[in-house]
């Protein structure tokens, strides 16, 4: 019995990345179409509708978006709505923070500082870093030297720790970033 549940064990761990990475695409893609079905439909008679329609239009609409963005008018309308979102008590807090995530994406095509992968020795112990700031500035703190941020995540992603530490405290590896993470999020146990 214990073997028959070992295999199954098996089987679910094999198939669970992958099959949550297809679901949360296919609801992707299902919402999308849904939420965007209904404006093309008012526009379009419902004869001339094909599925898909709504998943295209939403590529389109990220698309213009995208260009919008870099039109400095629309970065000042974007900064003003930002603005009164940070003065909502509860709100603020959760858009501070997806906003936050979501910077780490390197839109410009330019190299992050998050593409760097550090050791931070500890003790006889040694952690994997990410340096977030080559050179940290704290607003209201005076830095005497060299200080550069670094975020020691935890494993399994329950948190982490921002430490600045002068940079020959720093070692640098060869990781991705991508294989740095991959170990962080699985607590070493990746390529078993």
């Amino acid at each position: 019995m214990k073997y028959l549940g070992r295999i199954l064990l098996k089987g679910l761990v094999t198939i669970l990345p992958t099959g949550i990475t297809l679901y949360l695409v296919y609801w992707l893609g299902v919402t999308t179409e849904s939420l965007l079905r209904e404006p093309i439909r008012f526009f379009l008679p419902e004869s001339r509708y094909i599925p898909g329609m709504g998943l295209v239009a939403g590529f389109l609409l990220l698309f213009l978006i995208g260009v919008l963005v870099n039109a400095y008018m629309v970065r000042r309308v974007l900064g003003f709505g930002e603005s009164l979102m940070l003065r909502i008590p509860v709100v603020k807090t959760v858009y501070a923070a997806l906003r936050d995530v979501t910077r780490l994406v390197n839109t410009e095509g330019r190299k992050s500082d998050l593409e760097r992968v550090v050791m931070v020795n500890v003790g006889p112990g040694r952690l994997l870093g990410f340096v977030t700031q080559e050179r940290a500035n704290l607003p209201g703190v005076r830095i005497d030297h060299d200080l550069v941020a670094v975020y020691l995540p935890m494993s399994y992603q329950i948190g982490g720790y921002t430490v600045y530490l002068p940079r020959e405290r720093l070692e640098a590896t060869d990781l991705t970033v991508e294989t740095a993470m991959r170990i962080v999020l699985t607590g070493g146990l990746q390529g078993r």
